[in-house]
């Protein structure tokens, strides 16, 4: 993550997504726990992954980034990892401007969960 300048990496077996790796994970997961650098990236990453085809559009892009809480997407062609999407490249796209803007505005917003346990 250092080295590219990114807050996520996806954790592939092969070709196949099994997971993503966040650098809030490894701050919660490993160091808030005492755990040092030599963690297994399995014991850290987020093992529920929201994946996006790439024929898909912009708008369910955002639509699927805004209701998972997520700001990017693994890109996924027959199983194998093609690319990752994140929720800056649909604010490049200026027709979807106010979809990458709810997306986001969605996506920061607490969980319902959160909410639920804080009251």
């Amino acid at each position: 993550m250092e080295e590219v300048n990114c807050g996520s990496v996806p954790v592939t077996e092969g070709d196949r997504v099994v997971g993503m790796l966040t650098d809030r994970d490894i701050t919660i997961k490993a160091v808030a726990r005492g755990q040092g650098s030599d963690t297994p990236v399995k014991n850290c990453m987020s093992s529920t992954v929201v994946t996006i085809k790439p024929d898909a559009d912009a708008r369910e892009a955002a639509n699927m980034m805004a209701g998972n809480q997520v700001r990017r997407l693994p890109v996924v062609d027959n199983q194998k990892l093609v690319g990752i999407l994140a929720i800056a490249d649909l604010a490049r796209v200026n027709i979807y401007v106010s979809e990458s803007g709810k997306a986001l505005s969605e996506i920061s917003e607490p969980s319902r969960q959160a909410n639920a346990v804080r009251h």
